[in-house]
C-alpha cells in the first residue's frame, strides 16, 4: 500500500485519461500529450521540493525513452543512463527500465544457509 507521501504526489499530477498504447495511432498521440504533462508536472514538482534526480527525453513516436538519472550519497553524486521502450500493449504492460552502465555490475544473491540453526535442531 502506498504511504501518505506517495499519495500525495500523485494527486498532484495530472490524470492520464486515454487509455491508448502504441498501436492506437491517433490515441497514442493523445495519451502521448497526456504522459508528457504529467511527466512536467512531476518535474516541477521535484525541483520545487528540492528533489530532482532525472531527466527523460522520448524518440519522435514516443516509444523509445532515454535520459539520466542521478542520487547524491555523502556529497558524491552518481549519475546513470536509463533507457527504456514503450510496449505495444502499454498501458496494460508497464515498461522495463534499464540502467545498462549497471547492468552486471550489481550484487548477486546468495541463498543464505545458517549452519547453527540446523545444528540447534539435532
Amino acid at each position: 500500500m502506498a504511504d501518505e507521501a506517495t499519495r500525495r504526489v500523485v494527486a498532484e499530477l495530472p490524470l492520464l485519461k486515454t487509455n491508448a498504447g502504441p498501436r492506437d495511432k491517433e490515441l497514442w498521440i493523445q495519451r502521448l500529450k497526456e504522459e508528457y504533462q504529467a511527466l512536467i508536472k512531476y518535474v516541477e514538482n521535484n525541483k520545487n521540493a528540492d528533489n530532482d534526480w532525472f531527466r527523460l527525453e522520448s524518440n519522435k513516436e514516443g516509444t523509445r525513452w532515454f535520459g539520466k538519472c542521478w542520487y547524491i550519497h555523502n556529497l558524491l553524486k552518481y549519475e546513470f543512463a536509463v533507457e527504456f521502450d514503450i510496449p505495444v500493449t502499454y498501458p496494460s504492460t508497464a515498461p522495463e527500465i534499464a540502467i545498462p552502465e549497471l547492468d552486471g555490475k550489481t550484487a548477486k544473491m546468495y541463498s543464505w544457509d545458517p549452519g547453527w540453526l540446523w545444528r540447534s535442531q539435532t
